[in-house]
């Protein structure tokens, strides 16, 4: 008797899903490295190989056939707000129906929190929730909710990790929205594998992401993180969603930023801001005021900027600091800044303003836990590492936007008028820019400092020399940091 052929075990890169059917380090689509996870087995050849089916609710009826795009009626489709305004923001004005919603972020940020607030802003204004958790029991659930608020009744909670359990519940009540913390905690019966595998992950939100669009209703899911910040699992996970969400933020600090970095139905230049108390996530109203420090006390070495951040301009303070260096090669550390921009500006500051930092180390941070990459802020940047270097603080109350240039020119910044009325807003009294959009600054009450070149920038923008203490005055001499006269 002939021995039965077994099943061909596969493996899955978990970083984009591609299939290899031996195990690999390195993935021949995407180039990561040791990322491969087995899969379920492949049937040998000429045997049926069974996948899981499209999951419908029980007597539903057949789907229609192809019909013409026109003809398609998107009567109460509308956005409809969430409840909480940086959400919505965020989301591009409010909740699509049917739409599929992944968040992500790193253990302890506060996903869930966000999630469980979300609902319960729902629950409040009439619609009914269903929030599914794989991770925590309902008394756990329930206290964390006691601190968020009253709990409003059209609140359900169900604690199931197998989907079909999660969709029959879902299908007979018939919620306005689904949250469902974690898409790593659910499995399917029929397929192979625990909870949070390749194909178990990739499945269920297959199966998702079907109810969401046949029954129009919205669906939110939890990502769990990889260690390098991305949502773990496979990569057509994030292809197969309508948003991606990030949570960031340092886990020790006050404030949370939510970001899009995925969006079909916005942009995915928003972000909304949040801040972390015993009673929850607060919302922040005036993010510039948070960002800022309460004294601004005049150091050297500090500088604020207007990053935009979509359709909003956010104040954020820069910080840097320049020492001698006791190492063979200078160290260049930042934080909310990207490190290849740094090495671009000490370039043109030593070039183009006569700055000597060859042999010094440059620190920069951006306070807030923000990130900048809005390249308006360059001109900020590079004059706080000026003033730290020179022990010049800037002038008070003023605020620097600009492109740097290689040659040491200032570019123009986009919508320079919103981030000059923010900046008036907030009490600053001066601004300096490119001098090529001296026109779009009239009539906001500022003075304006329009520049051409960084060097101008340095002489106009600094203030006089502060005394700080220098243990070893001939060595900073030598390395071309000595005061100025």
């Amino acid at each position: 008797m002939a021995k039965a052929k077994t099943d061909k075990t596969t493996f899955y890169c978990t970083a984009c899903g591609n299939e290899q059917p031996r195990w690999f380090g390195h993935c021949p689509a995407c180039g990561e490295w040791n990322t491969a996870a087995e899969g379920p087995g492949a049937k040998a050849a000429g045997a049926p190989r069974p996948g899981p089916k499209r999951w419908v609710p029980a007597g539903a009826t057949p789907r229609e056939g192809p019909r013409p795009l026109a003809h398609v009626d998107v009567t109460g489709a509308e956005r409809w707000a969430c409840g909480l305004r940086e959400i919505d923001r965020v989301l591009g004005g409010g909740i699509v129906p049917g739409s599929v919603l992944l968040v992500g972020g790193d253990p302890g940020i506060g996903k869930s929190t966000l999630l469980l607030q979300l609902a319960m802003a729902l629950g409040r204004s009439g619609r009914r929730v269903l929030y599914v958790s794989g991770e925590e029991s309902e008394h756990q659930i329930r206290l964390r909710a006691s601190r968020l608020g009253e709990v409003p009744e059209t609140l359900l909670l169900l604690c199931e990790t197998d989907l079909e359990a999660v969709l029959e519940a879902a299908a007979a009540i018939g919620p306005d929205a689904v949250i469902v913390d974690s898409i790593q905690t659910l499995s399917r019966a029929d397929l192979e594998g625990g909870p949070g595998t390749v194909t178990q992950v990739r499945e269920c939100a297959l199966a998702l992401m079907h109810y969401a669009k046949g029954s129009h209703t919205p669906v939110f899911l939890v990502g769990h993180v990889t260690k390098d910040g991305a949502v773990a699992g496979p990569r057509v996970l994030e292809h197969m969603v309508d948003a991606v969400l990030y949570l960031e933020g340092e886990r020790y600090q006050h404030y949370r930023v939510l970001r899009a970095a995925k969006n079909r139905f916005g942009s995915t230049n928003e972000l909304g801001v949040f801040e972390m108390l015993d009673s929850g996530l607060r919302e922040v109203a005036n993010p510039s005021e948070a960002f800022l420090s309460e004294g601004r006390r005049l150091e050297p070495g500090v500088a604020v900027v207007a990053s935009l951040e979509g359709t909003r301009p956010l104040l954020v303070e820069v910080q840097a600091l320049v020492s001698t260096s006791f190492y063979g090669t200078p160290q260049r550390v930042t934080s909310g800044f990207d490190p290849r921009r740094l090495a671009v500006l000490l370039a043109v500051l030593e070039r183009r303003v006569g700055l000597k930092l060859g042999r010094h180390d440059v620190f920069v941070t951006v306070t807030g836990g923000l990130r900048l990459d809005d390249p308006g802020t360059d001109l900020g940047v590079a004059l706080a590492i000026a003033s730290s270097f020179r022990s010049r603080p800037l002038l008070e109350r003023t605020l620097v936007l600009g492109e740097v240039s290689l040659s040491g020119e200032l570019r123009r910044v986009a919508r320079l008028d919103a981030r000059l009325r923010e900046a008036a807003h907030l009490g600053f009294r001066r601004a300096g820019f490119p001098r090529v959009q001296a026109a779009d600054a009239e009539g906001v009450a500022l003075e304006p400092v329009p520049l051409g070149t960084v060097r101008e920038a340095f002489e106009q923008l600094l203030g006089e020399r502060v005394a700080t203490p220098r243990p070893d005055e001939p060595a900073a001499r030598a390395a071309g940091g000595e005061p100025e006269p």
